[in-house]
């Protein structure tokens, strides 16, 4: 097969059909590792929508600050979780490369960089909470954001060695160890938040700092999990987990060469968003309520795209590490039809049922006047429903390019396109004073023409000349040309669970 598809397009409609289902790359190769990240994004997301739910019973200000305060407190561990996310790329890479023994050291050196990042994050609460009072919110608002986010920041410690111990597992095909362990950390937030909230079975009444402690047990309790199955004996024995806790230049190096673009760009495109948040929140309480409802559903469709995203980064860079670009290109363009089945159905969700939606959060019980908020969060809802397919398309294309080590192109036209759409937005904010929904339209189209750029980069084809691995080996006898990838010694289908982790994504 050559590596441009033309041997693959020529072959007969039912060849190319059973390849795009069973052979490598197709949906079931892409279902083997994404649907377990799909459930495990889904207990993150039922984690947020119960938080924001339960801080909605005490009020628009409550939910709005949890919207603020939890953006920036995750801003400021962007860069990092960038940067020890891509673990997840490079331990593929070894799998592809049949080198099961570098996937725990490279896991290591993400534990380092988050043991080393975490005094850098404590450095964002006094400018975080500098911020936030410069972003001139509502004085009610603004006291319960700056409570949430600190909580959160000071905690950052819990998050960061879960997402290279994550990473392990995502790399090497074991991602129903991050399903169960986040599954694990949903049960444990969705108490400690019922209980801390509202102070039941005689337990202080916190409110939204009890929202924040919840989180930070959920994120606790996942990581004890991926750790302690990290630790096992499967681990031991297939990846030497127990003897890989050491420095290793070389897996540093290359960590932080592709890493490092990929966390740059996390943190500038995030700081852009957020800079667009904090723009529309200035709007008033009813517009900052309604957008936090808003993204409250938009992350239902948006999360579980991440199951995708992590399952072709996984896939594309472990066939790229096997030097198997078809497979690599065919995974691709796989997680991409099956992200369109489900952002499709909720794209349909948000225009035909966005009052049923809304009203989850605006009940008649809950506290506070929701009367203004409920029409505008209901049409932001149906302009929503514009981006979501495209918005599924730009998340899986951008992982098959980190996947194929293309990292540099993406932080650079990715931050420029972020920063696009904030100075766009400050301008119609600040500037021409326009309504917030032609606001919020602006930032739909914007939306659309980012994933068109991810889109036109992969088809470009330049992320198939990439190298990412040093004296790397031959590849395994049949992969060149798309052999079985179960002949590899290190099994990339997802394996059986053993025992028993959250996301971020």
């Amino acid at each position: 097969m050559t590596t441009d598809g033309t041997t693959e397009r020529a072959a007969p409609l039912a060849t190319r059909f059973r390849k795009r289902v069973a052979g490598e790359g197709g949906y079931t190769d892409v279902l083997k590792i994404a649907f377990p990240m799909i459930v495990s994004s889904a207990t993150f997301m039922a984690m947020m929508m119960t938080d924001r739910v339960f801080l909605s019973r005490l009020g628009p200000s409550h939910i709005a600050a949890a919207g603020s305060g939890g953006l920036l407190s995750f801003l400021s561990l962007t860069f990092f979780m960038g940067l020890i996310g891509y673990v997840n790329a490079q331990v593929a890479q070894h799998v592809g490369a049949r080198e099961p023994d570098r996937c725990a050291v490279t896991t290591t050196q993400g534990l380092i960089c988050g043991l080393c990042g975490y005094p850098l994050i404590l450095l964002w609460v006094p400018l975080g909470l500098y911020l936030l009072t410069l972003a001139d919110h509502a004085p009610a608002q603004q006291v319960l954001e700056k409570q949430y986010f600190t909580i959160l920041v000071v905690g950052a410690f819990i998050s960061l060695p879960g997402v290279a111990v994550r990473s392990f597992f995502a790399g090497i095909g074991r991602t129903t160890v991050v399903m169960v362990a986040s599954a694990v950390a949903m049960i444990v937030n969705i108490a400690v938040n019922y209980v801390l909230i509202f102070g039941h079975f005689g337990f202080p009444r916190l409110e939204i700092a009890g929202a924040a402690y919840g989180t930070l047990a959920g994120e606790a309790a996942g990581a004890v999990v991926v750790g302690v199955l990290y630790l096992g004996r499967r681990c031991r024995d297939e990846y030497g987990t127990h003897k890989a806790f050491r420095y290793d230049h070389r897996e540093m190096r290359r960590l932080l060469r592709f890493g490092t673009p990929a966390g740059i760009e996390f943190f500038l495109n995030l700081a852009a968003f957020n800079l667009f948040v904090q723009l529309f929140h200035s709007y008033g309480r009813t517009a900052a309520t309604a957008m936090t409802i808003t993204f409250n559903w938009d992350m239902v469709a948006f999360v579980p795209m991440l199951g995708f995203n992590v399952a072709t980064t996984s896939l594309v860079g472990r066939y790229v590490g096997a030097r198997n670009i078809p497979s690599a290109e065919r995974a691709a363009f796989s997680g991409v039809h099956l992200a369109w089945i489900y952002s499709g159905a909720m794209a349909a969700l948000f225009l035909l049922c966005p009052g049923t939606l809304v009203s989850v959060f605006t009940r008649q019980d809950a506290t506070g006047d929701y009367s203004a908020v409920i029409p505008m969060a209901t049409m932001m809802l149906r302009l929503a429903a514009l981006y979501t397919v495209s918005d599924a398309t730009g998340i899986v294309f951008r992982g098959a390019l980190r996947g194929a080590g293309d990292t540099q192109w993406c932080m650079r036209v990715s931050v420029l396109l972020h920063w696009l759409m904030a100075g766009i937005c400050f301008i119609l904010i600040k500037i021409a004073v326009v309504k917030e929904l032609h606001v919020w339209g602006a930032f739909v189209l914007l939306v659309v023409f980012m994933s068109c750029v991810y889109y036109l980069r992969f088809r470009n084809g330049a992320w198939k000349h990439i190298e990412l691995l040093d004296d790397r080996m031959e590849p395994p006898v049949g992969q060149a040309d798309g052999g079985d990838p179960e002949t590899l010694n290190v099994p990339i289908q997802v394996a059986d669970l053993q025992s028993l982790r959250p996301t971020e994504e």
